[in-house]
């Protein structure tokens, strides 16, 4: 038997997604795209009919949320769609501040285009998504912008830390996104960043990641406080 027979007979075969893991995708989905709103209960019974599941994945599946921070379980009103809380959403933004400006700067110290490059692909994906009206494109290529912001250089610990608050960021984003000229403002704030990281400009990059996350924040704040109506 050679080696590419003996290495088929212990190959562990990646399984398809389980069931609760459809599950758990679908209601994250529905909550950051606003189908499930913040108060909005969340009943089992109901729950188990739109998603064609049993009570038991749907129970897995709150407390997994809840783990998120994306349910709350109230005394005698069980779980429902947490209320974004202000302070919260300023600590997210803090750290994404932090993390993104150092992030910025390490890339703009690179001077390899190549990081340019990448980040300028993110952000016409980015740009085509607001084009279609594809708002969970526009989320998932953020992401993506920012995964290759750390990862360029080689900030695994940076990335790990930000990639636990995604669902998190990614619930503000939802909101932040849908405000008015959005669409606009946050591609040409983000073109800055990569800009300067072309430029090879560290405190240019630092000062651009700085000034987009300021700008995300006081719009999140002004949604969370109801003077900046969603689209």
């Amino acid at each position: 038997m050679n080696d590419d027979a003996h290495g088929a007979a212990i190959r562990v075969e990646r399984p398809t997604k389980t069931l609760r893991e459809l599950a758990l995708d679908k209601v994250r989905e529905a909550i950051i795209n606003g189908y499930f709103r913040p108060g909005d209960r969340l009943v089992e019974r109901d729950l188990c009919a739109q998603l064609g599941v049993s009570r038991t994945i749907v129970r897995e599946v709150l407390r997994h949320l809840e783990s998120e921070g994306l349910v709350a379980n109230l005394p005698n009103k069980g779980p429902i769609v947490a209320q974004l809380n202000h302070d919260e959403a300023k600590q997210i933004y803090e750290i994404r501040a932090a993390l993104e400006g150092m992030a910025a700067r390490l890339c703009a110290e690179q001077n390899n285009p190549a990081i340019a490059d990448a980040l300028d692909k993110s952000l016409e994906d980015i740009r085509h998504s607001y084009r279609e009206k594809d708002m969970a494109g526009v989320l998932a290529h953020t992401s993506s912008f920012y995964q290759t912001l750390f990862s360029m250089v080689d900030r695994h610990v940076a990335w790990g830390v930000v990639n636990l608050l995604t669902v998190r960021i990614n619930h503000l984003r939802s909101m932040t996104i849908k405000t008015q000229n959005r669409d606009v403002q946050g591609p040409a704030q983000m073109a800055r960043i990569v800009d300067a990281i072309r430029r090879g400009d560290g405190d240019g990059a630092y000062q651009a990641a700085m000034d987009h996350v300021t700008s995300a924040s006081a719009i999140a704040q002004a949604v969370l406080s109801g003077r900046q109506p969603i689209d």
